[in-house]
């Protein structure tokens, strides 16, 4: 049998399989389930629209990679909160930095990550040719998106935790901490386009071409 007829596995499906996994793994012994819920059911609702878009919209492997490893970051800020997250713990004992750092990790992906789907939905909706003018975009999106999702965290602590927004919100004593986050997101997000373009653009023209499994 050729290689090449082997029948790649389809990365939406891996995506879901990775997903599962992780939130299993992230749903047992939470620090607190309350955190828990709104950092993965954000993620499980991410996954399950580009599932129930798939026919209408089938992104590129490169995508449903990059939202796995994002996803698996939120569900380790889930389990253990951003602030406690052992693999933070140890970079800040390791740096001698002055707080957990994942929580800005985490915000590294934010923009990190939906910078490469934005610039993908431009690409293949519009008429925008790959360029500046695409990454810049894609760059303005990823920081609006950062706010917004800053503003909902502000919201739910008002709705409901009104007494413990500094714990609740992981701001670990940094008055800035909300401006610090939209900045890692604006660098994830100016990240991706210098480093990824080129290897998006591939995965894309894989796409169009059938090579990637769908």
């Amino acid at each position: 049998m050729r290689l090449d007829a082997i029948k790649r596995p389809d990365p939406l499906v891996l995506l879901c399989v990775a997903a599962t996994v992780c939130v299993a793994w992230s749903a047992v012994g939470a620090a607190d389930y309350a955190i828990w819920l709104f950092e993965t059911s954000l993620g499980v609702a991410g996954i399950v629209l580009l599932a129930l878009t798939r026919r209408q919209f089938p992104f590129s492997a490169l995508v449903y990679l990059l939202v796995g490893i994002h996803f698996a970051v939120l569900a380790a800020g889930g389990k253990y909160t951003y602030e406690a997250v052992p693999l933070g713990n140890w970079l800040r004992d390791l740096l001698n930095l002055s707080r957990n750092p994942f929580d800005r990790i985490g915000h590294f992906f934010q923009g990190f990550v939906p910078a490469i789907i934005a610039r993908e939905v431009l690409l293949r909706t519009t008429q925008l040719q790959r360029g500046t003018m695409v990454n810049f975009l894609a760059v303005c999106f990823c920081l609006a998106f950062s706010a917004s999702y800053e503003l909902i965290e502000w919201q739910i602590v008002v709705w409901f935790y009104p007494n413990a927004g500094p714990q609740w919100l992981g701001m670990q004593g940094d008055p800035w901490d909300a401006q610090q986050d939209m900045l890692r997101a604006l660098i994830g997000a100016t990240a991706a386009m210098l480093t990824l373009s080129r290897v998006h653009d591939r995965s894309m023209a894989a796409l169009a071409t059938g090579k990637e499994s769908r």
